[in-house]
C-alpha cells in the first residue's frame, strides 16, 4: 500500500498521453444502451498496444487511476444528461493495493463531472495469471460493498475460469469472443455455453456475451438466455464518443 499512497501523494502522472474509445453493451431484451466499456487508446486514436508497451511495475498504479479518471471525465462531459448508462472501467488489480484508498480519485472524477458513481462497473480479465486470488476477492468483496458493480472479463479463455466463481462472484461474467465464435453452427459451443448461463443463473451472476459479430451468433446466444451483447455486430469502439447503436432484434 506504500506505493500507492505514495503515487497518490506526489500526483505523478503517465508518462504517454492516452485517451478512451467507448463501446455500447447493449441489453436486447429491453432494447436499451446498458452501459459503455471504456477502452484506452493513444491520443491520435492508436491501438491500445501503443499505450500498454509503456506500462511498468514501477507505473502501474499510476496508469490504472489515469485511466478510471480519464474515463470518468469523458463520461460526465459527453454522455447525455439523460443517460442511465452504466461505465465499465477495465482495472488491473494488482494495481489496487488497499481498494478504499485507491478509489479516491475515481470518486473524486466522479464529483468533478457530476457522474453518479454507482453507475461503475470495474471489469478485470481472467486472461492474466493472478498471483494473490485473496487479493482479488478482496477487492471485489470492497467494490460491492462501496455499490461498485465487478465483472469478469475474457471468462472461459484465461487460467482459472469456474475456479475463480468458486473463489467469488462477480456481479457479471463476460464470456469470451473466442468461445462465441460461431457458435450457431457448433454443438459443442452451444452446450458450454448453455452451461456457463445455468451456473451463473444460479450464482445469481449476470451474463454478458463479447465480441458478437453476426446476427446469427446473436439469435442463439440469446435464445441461450443471454440479454446482454457488445461487439462489432451493434458497434465499434468510438474514440471520446458513446454510440448509441439501433436494437431491432424481434425478441
Amino acid at each position: 500500500m506504500g506505493a500507492s499512497c505514495e503515487a497518490c501523494r506526489n500526483g505523478e502522472s503517465f508518462p504517454v498521453p492516452f485517451t478512451m474509445a467507448f463501446q455500447p453493451i447493449v441489453d436486447v431484451s429491453n432494447k436499451v444502451v446498458w452501459g459503455y466499456e471504456a477502452l484506452v487508446r493513444g491520443a491520435d486514436g492508436q491501438g491500445a498496444a501503443s499505450v500498454l508497451s509503456a506500462v511498468t511495475d514501477a507505473n502501474r498504479y499510476v496508469f490504472d487511476q489515469a485511466c478510471r479518471v480519464k474515463a470518468i471525465e469523458l463520461a460526465g462531459t459527453n454522455l447525455p444528461v439523460s443517460s442511465t448508462a452504466r461505465l465499465s472501467i477495465n482495472f488491473m488489480p494488482n494495481a489496487v493495493y488497499e481498494p478504499r484508498a485507491c478509489i479516491r480519485a475515481t470518486l473524486g472524477a466522479a464529483a468533478r463531472v457530476q457522474f453518479d458513481p454507482k453507475r461503475l462497473m470495474f471489469e478485470f480479465t481472467e486472461n492474466e495469471r493472478m498471483p494473490d486470488v485473496d487479493h482479488v476477492a478482496n477487492i471485489v468483496a470492497e467494490y460491492k460493498r462501496m455499490g461498485f458493480m465487478t465483472a469478469l472479463d475474457d471468462f472461459g479463455a484465461g487460467y482459472a475460469g469456474l475456479g475463480l466463481l468458486a473463489k467469488f462472484q462477480p456481479d457479471l461474467i463476460k464470456i469470451d469472443m473466442e468461445l462465441l465464435r460461431d457458435v450457431n453452427g457448433s454443438a459443442a459451443r452451444q452446450a458450454i455455453i448453455a452451461g456457463i448461463v445455468g451456473i451463473a443463473r444460479q450464482l445469481d451472476i449476470l451474463v454478458l456475451a463479447e465480441g458478437v459479430e453476426t446476427e446469427a451468433e446473436l439469435m442463439v446466444l440469446h435464445a441461450a438466455g443471454i440479454d446482454l451483447f457488445q461487439g462489432y455486430y451493434f458497434a465499434k469502439p468510438r474514440v471520446e464518443m458513446f454510440e448509441a447503436p439501433t436494437l431491432s432484434l424481434a425478441a
